[in-house]
């Protein structure tokens, strides 16, 4: 999964980092990108967060933790009522450990799958 943020640049890859409010990045000191997470919200009620992304060889450093805060520390965040995601179920106790619950009072995900299409060339 790592691969969906490489160095390479994409025109999805730029829509989704461009569509968002709040981008949160770890680079090392050579211009590496090392984590990265991207939050869409209303700056009152919720905050969405997508992407959290720990490069391989940096997971169980800690990195992950530190995009979590920074993400709930954020100064424009501070307002936001509820912060919310999905995850992969191993990923659960990550989370957990960060104050979120599965509990969220029956609301289910829902999902329509767009299957618009590009009109060919004339």
């Amino acid at each position: 999964m790592w691969h969906y943020f490489s160095l390479k640049s994409n025109k999805g890859q730029s829509a989704r980092i461009s569509g968002s409010q709040i981008c949160v990045a770890v680079v090392d000191v050579h211009g590496r990108l090392n984590g990265f997470a991207r939050v869409l919200t209303d700056f009152t009620f919720k905050a969405l967060i997508f992407d959290l992304i720990v490069a391989p060889d940096q997971r169980k450093t800690g990195l992950g933790n530190k995009l979590i805060n920074l993400i709930k520390e954020h100064e424009k965040l501070k307002s936001v009522k509820c912060f919310e995601l999905y995850c992969l179920p191993e990923l659960e106790p990550f989370y957990i450990n960060h104050g979120f619950t599965t509990d969220v009072d029956n609301i289910k995900l829902m999902r329509y799958a767009n299957v618009y299409k590009t009109p060919k060339a004339k």
